[in-house]
Protein backbone atom coordinates (compact mmCIF):
# COMPACT_ATOMS: atom_id res chain seq x y z
CA UNK A 1 0.00 0.00 0.00
CA UNK A 2 1.30 3.69 -0.58
CA UNK A 3 -0.01 6.86 0.14
CA UNK A 4 0.52 9.87 -1.88
CA UNK A 5 0.49 13.59 -1.31
CA UNK A 6 0.58 16.12 -3.88
CA UNK A 7 2.07 19.82 -2.56
CA UNK A 8 3.40 22.97 -4.35
CA UNK A 9 0.30 24.21 -6.86
CA UNK A 10 -0.99 27.88 -6.96
CA UNK A 11 -1.20 30.94 -8.87
CA UNK A 12 1.50 31.90 -11.19
CA UNK A 13 1.76 33.85 -14.20
CA UNK A 14 1.95 33.07 -17.51
CA UNK A 15 6.05 32.14 -17.97
CA UNK A 16 6.62 31.37 -14.28
CA UNK A 17 7.37 28.02 -12.56
CA UNK A 18 6.45 25.89 -9.90
CA UNK A 19 7.69 22.93 -8.58
CA UNK A 20 4.94 20.40 -6.92
CA UNK A 21 6.10 17.31 -4.22
CA UNK A 22 4.50 14.05 -4.31
CA UNK A 23 5.21 12.50 -0.89
CA UNK A 24 5.21 8.65 -0.67
CA UNK A 25 4.28 6.83 2.52
CA UNK A 26 5.68 2.77 2.52
CA UNK A 27 9.24 1.73 2.14
CA UNK A 28 8.74 0.52 -1.19
CA UNK A 29 8.51 3.62 -2.60
CA UNK A 30 11.66 3.13 -5.31
CA UNK A 31 10.20 0.14 -6.54
CA UNK A 32 6.86 1.92 -8.33
CA UNK A 33 7.17 3.86 -11.35
CA UNK A 34 6.05 7.44 -10.62
CA UNK A 35 3.79 9.38 -12.78
CA UNK A 36 2.16 13.02 -12.77
CA UNK A 37 -1.43 13.61 -14.47
CA UNK A 38 -3.50 16.09 -14.88
CA UNK A 39 -7.28 17.27 -15.10
CA UNK A 40 -8.14 20.71 -16.52
CA UNK A 41 -12.61 21.15 -15.59
CA UNK A 42 -14.40 19.56 -18.07
CA UNK A 43 -11.61 17.72 -20.06
CA UNK A 44 -10.43 13.89 -19.08
CA UNK A 45 -7.37 13.14 -16.84
CA UNK A 46 -3.90 13.80 -18.98
CA UNK A 47 -0.84 11.68 -18.82
CA UNK A 48 1.86 14.67 -18.43
CA UNK A 49 5.29 12.26 -17.27
CA UNK A 50 6.30 9.57 -15.59
CA UNK A 51 9.79 7.97 -14.22
CA UNK A 52 11.39 4.66 -13.76
CA UNK A 53 11.85 3.13 -10.16
CA UNK A 54 16.05 4.19 -10.40
CA UNK A 55 15.21 7.62 -11.61
CA UNK A 56 17.27 7.48 -15.25
CA UNK A 57 14.22 6.86 -17.79
CA UNK A 58 11.63 9.69 -17.93
CA UNK A 59 8.80 10.34 -20.74
CA UNK A 60 6.64 13.51 -21.27
CA UNK A 61 3.60 14.31 -23.43
CA UNK A 62 4.71 16.05 -25.85
CA UNK A 63 2.83 19.01 -24.66
CA UNK A 64 5.28 19.91 -22.05
CA UNK A 65 8.68 18.31 -22.99
CA UNK A 66 11.66 21.27 -22.53
CA UNK A 67 9.23 22.89 -19.73
CA UNK A 68 8.70 20.25 -17.26
CA UNK A 69 10.91 17.75 -15.41
CA UNK A 70 10.42 15.05 -13.29
CA UNK A 71 12.68 13.70 -10.58
CA UNK A 72 12.39 11.82 -7.58
CA UNK A 73 15.04 11.26 -4.35
CA UNK A 74 14.18 7.73 -3.57
CA UNK A 75 15.66 8.30 0.13
CA UNK A 76 12.99 10.88 0.52
CA UNK A 77 10.21 8.90 -0.59
CA UNK A 78 9.25 11.47 -2.87
CA UNK A 79 9.24 12.56 -6.74
CA UNK A 80 8.93 16.07 -7.93
CA UNK A 81 7.40 18.10 -11.05
CA UNK A 82 9.28 21.27 -12.08
CA UNK A 83 7.37 22.80 -14.54
CA UNK A 84 8.71 25.98 -16.11
CA UNK A 85 7.73 28.36 -18.36
CA UNK A 86 3.81 27.64 -17.52
CA UNK A 87 1.17 28.58 -19.93
CA UNK A 88 -2.08 29.23 -18.68
CA UNK A 89 -3.15 25.81 -20.70
CA UNK A 90 -1.01 24.08 -18.04
CA UNK A 91 -4.23 25.35 -15.57
CA UNK A 92 -5.59 22.26 -14.03
CA UNK A 93 -5.44 19.85 -11.12
CA UNK A 94 -2.12 17.89 -10.84
CA UNK A 95 -1.68 14.28 -9.43
CA UNK A 96 0.48 12.02 -8.84
CA UNK A 97 0.34 7.71 -9.22
CA UNK A 98 2.02 4.94 -8.64
CA UNK A 99 2.57 1.98 -10.90
CA UNK A 100 4.08 -1.19 -9.72
CA UNK A 101 4.98 -2.37 -12.86
CA UNK A 102 8.07 -1.92 -14.83
CA UNK A 103 7.03 0.63 -17.40
CA UNK A 104 6.23 3.92 -17.45
CA UNK A 105 2.17 3.91 -18.57
CA UNK A 106 0.75 6.34 -20.05
CA UNK A 107 -3.22 5.69 -19.17
CA UNK A 108 -4.25 6.50 -15.59
CA UNK A 109 -6.00 2.90 -15.09
CA UNK A 110 -2.94 1.47 -15.34
CA UNK A 111 -1.65 3.10 -12.26
CA UNK A 112 -2.81 1.62 -8.93
CA UNK A 113 -2.39 4.53 -6.08
CA UNK A 114 -3.13 8.37 -6.38
CA UNK A 115 -2.49 11.52 -4.69
CA UNK A 116 -5.81 14.01 -4.12
CA UNK A 117 -4.14 16.55 -6.14
CA UNK A 118 -3.28 19.50 -5.93
CA UNK A 119 -4.29 23.03 -7.79
CA UNK A 120 -2.11 24.61 -10.83
CA UNK A 121 -3.43 27.73 -11.74
CA UNK A 122 -1.85 29.47 -14.80
CA UNK A 123 -2.74 33.15 -15.47
CA UNK A 124 -2.23 35.23 -18.92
Amino acid sequence: QVQLVESGGGLVQAGGSLRLSCAASGRTFSRYVMGWFRQAPGKEREFVGGISWSGDNTYYVDSVKGRFTISRDNAKNTVYLQMNSLKPEDTAVYYCAADQRDLIATMPEKYDYWGQGTQVTVSS
